[in-house]
């Protein structure tokens, strides 16, 4: 252990340099270093809602959609039900938050009751006369709405904060709003651009039967919708009506290029996938549209069957447009539109005075921790102070170059792990101490207590390791953000503990080939 390869002084060097280099800009104005050079690192620690602050959104489900969408999902049912049976019906739509369809035939009702009453377990079905008429009942509405704001939170944390290192204060307020605060946003028009979409994408063969002169007088056949261009929404395509396949079975979705152009790539779960297949086997020559949002993206003719379960849009896409496409089919569809209710700017939760303590603290903590190194362990304790010099820097570099946002709770990570790297000191020196007491020479003790302390030192910092993985598997917001602040800071305290104090230790006796020595 007392042996240092030229390379390991290299990297130890390199790193502590590069941990330096990108931590610099944190001492300086935002303004300053966005006049730095392209190359040189200009990133800096982004500050939460309680250091710094943000932009607050209060956000309206319009969960009527989905019972909407219910109520023809159950419209569609019927139809195919009684064609199926050949029962003859009139006057089949959705009215009053109700399906209603007229049997003309008084033998045939009683048929059709017992058929359609089976259609959705959440739906009430009742007779009156000729009519039929399908509702949902007062609990399913409930769930429905509860499930489309569940859901919603979920896609928006998503969308929003796809890495989990902004920590969004994200959350439910009322039956159907949501609250969101965005640190250091001071305009959030790229948030309510991404939230401002429902996302849905669903593929549809396009009808070619349709002229264009029924297409603007509104004469299409029965199962044939038209829908705009999204490139140019006064021209509109005719598309069947039933869902080939549908954008939820998308696994994957990433921007890419074809021929120097933006596209979209994406991949299908196996049976979206197998879907997908089929569609294209049997329509090859026909036109499938994508639909997004009730435009038609892209339609691209099928020249072949497509087997693997992915593919590509094609759009005239930009470069910022294929990011936030491929983003939102990534992170899900939204159950239902979003409506901006509240936009505001939010100062400091905690207040500057809360701040200004938790400096304070900070550093007095810190400053407590290096005169206890120096007076416990003398020499030793100095080279364990300029390694938890640089384990600080070094944790301030990753988070920048992260562009993770730093709350009070990742400050704590912080002061956590700094801790932590001076147990792996104490730790090593401590084992030093012994071997020098059973009557070791200076180097190897040395050597006999970084051996023996290392195994040590990694078993307790990879049970600390998993905990922050789980923390962060699970967890959301400030607890995300702890977790990746004591994350950094373990694999950090590792290296600058075992490599950097080492390193200076190794130095020391080299140049001064000590006969004795004491800790």
């Amino acid at each position: 252990m007392v042996y240092f390869a030229k390379w390991k002084i290299a990297l130890v060097i390199a790193v502590c340099l590069l941990g330096v280099a990108f931590a610099a800009p944190n001492m300086f104005d935002r303004q300053t270093t966005a006049d730095l050079p392209g190359w040189l690192p200009n990133q800096q620690i982004s500050l939460g809602l309680d250091l710094q602050g943000g932009s607050h959104l209060l956000l309206e489900v319009e969960a009527q959609t989905v019972i909407n969408e219910r109520l023809e999902s159950i419209v569609d049912s019927v139809r195919t039900t009684l064609r199926a049976e050949r029962i003859r019906y009139t006057g089949l739509g959705v009215k009053d938050d109700a399906v209603s369809v007229q049997i003309p035939k008084n033998e045939q009702i009683e048929q059709a009751y017992d058929l359609l009453r089976k259609l959705d377990t959440g739906a009430e079905t009742v007779t009156e006369g000729h009519k039929i008429s399908i509702s949902l009942t007062e609990q399913a509405i409930i769930d429905a709405k509860r499930s489309a704001v569940e859901q919603s939170i979920e896609i928006v944390r998503r969308r929003i904060d796809e890495t989990g290192t902004k920590e969004p204060n994200i959350q439910r307020q009322g039956d159907e709003r949501i609250l969101i605060q965005l640190p250091g946003i001071d305009n959030p028009e790229d948030v309510k651009r991404l939230l401002g979409k429902t996302a849905k994408m669903t593929f549809h063969l396009v009808n070619h039967n349709v002229s264009a002169d029924d297409l603007v007088s509104g004469r299409l056949p029965p199962g044939t919708i038209a829908l705009p261009d999204a490139q140019n929404e006064q021209r509109l395509i005719a598309v069947r009506r039933k869902v080939e396949v549908s954008g939820d079975m998308l696994i994957d979705s990433q921007p890419t290029f074809q021929d120097g152009q933006p596209v979209v790539s994406f991949t299908f779960n196996a049976l979206g996938g197998k879907k997908f297949g089929h569609v294209t086997t049997n329509n090859v020559n026909r036109s499938l549209a994508i639909v997004l949002d009730g435009k038609v993206i892209s339609a691209p003719n099928i020249n072949g069957p497509i087997l693997g379960g992915s593919g590509i849009i094609t759009g005239r896409f930009s470069v910022a447009e294929a990011n936030d496409l491929s983003l939102l089919l990534r992170a899900g569809a939204l159950p239902a539109p979003l409506v901006i209710l509240e936009e505001r700017s939010v100062g400091p939760g905690l207040g500057a005075d809360s701040v200004a303590a938790g400096k304070i603290a900070s550093i007095v903590g810190l400053l407590g921790v290096i005169a206890f190194m120096v007076m416990s362990y003398g020499r030793f304790g100095v080279y364990a102070d300029i390694a938890l010099m640089f384990n600080i820097i070094l944790i301030a570099a990753a988070l920048s170059v992260l562009q993770a946002t730093l709350t009070l709770p990742g400050i704590a990570g912080i002061v956590l792990t700094i801790g932590m790297a001076v147990d792996a000191n104490v730790l090593i020196f401590e084992r030093i101490r012994e071997e020098l007491k059973n009557g070791l020479g200076p180097i190897a003790a040395v050597d006999s207590g970084y051996k023996r302390a290392i195994k040590t030192i990694v078993d307790a910092n990879v049970t600390t390791l998993i905990a922050a993985v789980l923390l962060y598997e699970f967890g959301s917001g400030p607890v995300r953000g702890f977790a990746v602040t004591l994350a950094i800071g373990i694999l950090t305290s590792l290296f600058t503990a075992v490599m950097v104090t080492r390193l200076l230790v190794v130095m020391w006796l080299r140049r001064t080939k000590p006969k004795t020595m004491n800790i």
